[in-house]
């Protein structure tokens, strides 16, 4: 049978050859590198827009591209089919649902103070809420530290902002008030409050993070601290609210709703309908890319590496074009055609006969397309398994197979690739070995042994849904040589023991559901229970990469 597939397989690619030779037929998920391109924009954004165009066409010199300004009558923002660049501000072309839309940078205001302030420690620990910003900012007679300590230190706070509009409604809208009061408070531009609070051990300010870190190797500027937000105002900074350690950790906290909304406005490319144009595709693409590194320059912060791709993978998907064959002749379609319809023909007849056993060997587990319960999860024999969802297997040789258990693969849903760790590199038990992916949403997994990787399914970098397909033949992650692994397998579970275990996790996870499924979550109101207490097969799908990092910390940390 593989034979005569290969032979037919082989005839096909040679009237291909020959039909390529003679007509003009391309393949592109890329989009061309030339065309006409028309982006409108606020004014805000107009130098921003202006650069990306200039950088791009000098990249492609056969691509012309037009910025308007909104300023302009013939800018048409949101309203049209070609894509324009708008912030926040712009709020009827974002609120419009019917729109397509894309985050492509963001403008995120922090709360800052003297790396040298006294009550640092303190502060640090248990942060300050946002109606302890209210209380300082409204009222003249309590701008000290005490207000934001919540004791009797009665030492004045020296309050800047920068006087720019954005950060000055971003501050407004966090204290829930019109405007910012005036009084007790000094105005002045980015590089005079920044200086400012530098030099001021008793100084607090607010504005754009980007004026706070060095571009070149993304570490605050010397001498400043940024004062992070107890948002849950339980008098203390929990885990899920410690983003504020280097500028990278915190936007990713920005991204994955970690951060005060008010603090922080997107910057979107919008358009009437998605775009199909593929010279628009391959720019806004680029926008995601390469072009991320201009935002800074204009006093914006570029996305994080995941949340582009995310954005990209996203994209992308409707962004992959094939141009039709313009000529051919009659002969080349029949024989195309015949091959085609021959070659599909063996190879579902195979398929169904591989199906059909597999049919026999698997046992029925009951489960369904929509759900899963504790019967549902394959939990084989002779596999030790650790609490954090992952699993170790020794091969013949004496090498042990990496990867995650059937219940996470059910959980997540598809993958879109898996983050791995290269061979020769030493891993202890605990430390962070793997991240899957599932269009830049991601969940972290630690080592179950201690060794040396040997090496890497590098199949799963591109198709990570093999590993759903198959997690514990051809999902496998890595064979890594263990160091010790007769001493750790001891705080690992086989099969029967695994199974009582996980009939746990899935109370956890209903528990985690009803939690992160309150009443007021309009947004993921369509996530529900299945009858009879079945998870959704691949729930965390449905849901926004804030829920994925409280299942890392509830699911995975825990037992890391």
């Amino acid at each position: 049978m593989k034979t005569t597939i290969y032979l037919i397989a082989g005839i096909l690619m040679l009237l291909i050859l020959n039909s390529a030779n003679s007509q003009d037929v391309t393949y592109n998920n890329a989009g061309p590198k030339k065309g006409s391109i028309a982006i409108s924009c606020t004014p805000d954004l107009h130098s921003l827009a202006l650069q990306w165009a200039n950088e791009y066409t000098s990249l492609n010199p056969e691509v012309k591209i037009k910025v308007i300004s909104a300023s302009d009558k013939s800018a048409n923002l949101g309203d049209g089919e070609n894509v324009s660049f708008i912030s926040s501000q712009s709020q009827a072309a974002i609120t419009n649902k019917t729109n397509w839309k894309m985050v492509i940078g963001r403008d995120v205001i922090v709360p800052v103070i003297n790396s040298g302030n006294p009550y640092m420690t303190q502060l640090m620990s248990q942060g300050v809420s946002q109606k302890k910003f209210t209380r300082l900012l409204n009222c003249p007679e309590k701008q000290n530290w005490g207000t934001l300590l919540g004791d009797n230190q009665n030492k004045a706070a020296h309050i800047y902002v920068v006087n720019d509009e954005t950060v000055k409604s971003g501050v407004a809208n966090f204290l829930q008030s019109v405007q910012i009061p005036a009084t007790g408070i000094t105005f002045g531009t980015k590089d005079e409050v920044v200086f400012a609070i530098q030099n001021d051990p008793l100084a607090i300010g607010f504005c754009n993070v980007v004026s706070l870190y060095n571009q070149g190797n993304q570490a605050f500027i010397a001498d400043i601290k940024m004062l992070p937000i107890d948002k849950n105002e339980n008098g203390t900074i929990d885990y899920m609210e410690d983003i504020y350690s280097d500028p990278n950790t915190l936007l990713r906290g920005v991204w994955i709703g970690k951060y005060p909304k008010s603090l922080y406005s997107n910057i979107y490319a919008i358009s009437k309908i998605q775009p199909t144009n593929e010279s628009e595709i391959a720019f806004l693409s680029w926008v995601l890319t390469e072009g991320q590194q201009y935002l800074n320059a204009n006093g914006y912060c570029n996305l994080t590496n995941s949340e582009s791709q995310s954005q990209l993978e996203k994209f992308n998907v409707a962004a992959i074009s094939i141009q039709p064959v313009e000529k051919s002749s009659n002969a080349g379609i029949v024989l195309l055609v015949v091959a085609m319809f021959i070659t599909l023909g063996l190879i579902v007849s195979a398929g169904v006969r591989k199906y059909r056993k597999q049919a026999i060997a698997v046992p029925d587990f009951n489960d369904s397309l929509t759900g899963f319960n504790e019967n549902s999860v394959e939990v084989p024999k002779g596999v030790y398994f650790n609490r954090s969802h992952s699993w170790a297997f020794m091969e013949k040789d004496g090498n042990i197979s990496i990867g995650i258990d059937d219940f996470l693969q059910h959980v997540t849903g598809p993958l879109t690739r898996v983050e791995m760790r290269n061979p020769g590199e030493k891993v202890k038990k605990g430390e962070l070995l793997f991240s899957i992916v599932q269009f830049g949403k991601r969940l972290s997994l630690y080592s179950p042994i201690s060794g040396i990787i040997k090496q890497q399914n590098s199949a799963l970098t591109e198709d990570g849904s093999r590993i759903n397909a198959s997690p514990y033949s051809e999902g496998w992650i890595y064979r890594i040589e263990p160091s010790n692994w007769f001493e750790e397998i001891k705080f690992m579970d086989m099969a029967e023991k695994y199974k009582k275990w996980i009939n746990t996790e899935f109370s956890r996870m209903k528990d985690f559901l009803a939690a992160t499924l309150k009443p007021d979550s309009l947004e993921y109101s369509h996530v529900v229970l299945q009858d009879g207490g079945i998870v959704k097969d691949g729930v965390l799908a449905d849901f926004g990469p804030e829920v994925w990092d409280d299942f890392q910390t509830n699911f995975l940390e825990i037992y890391k």
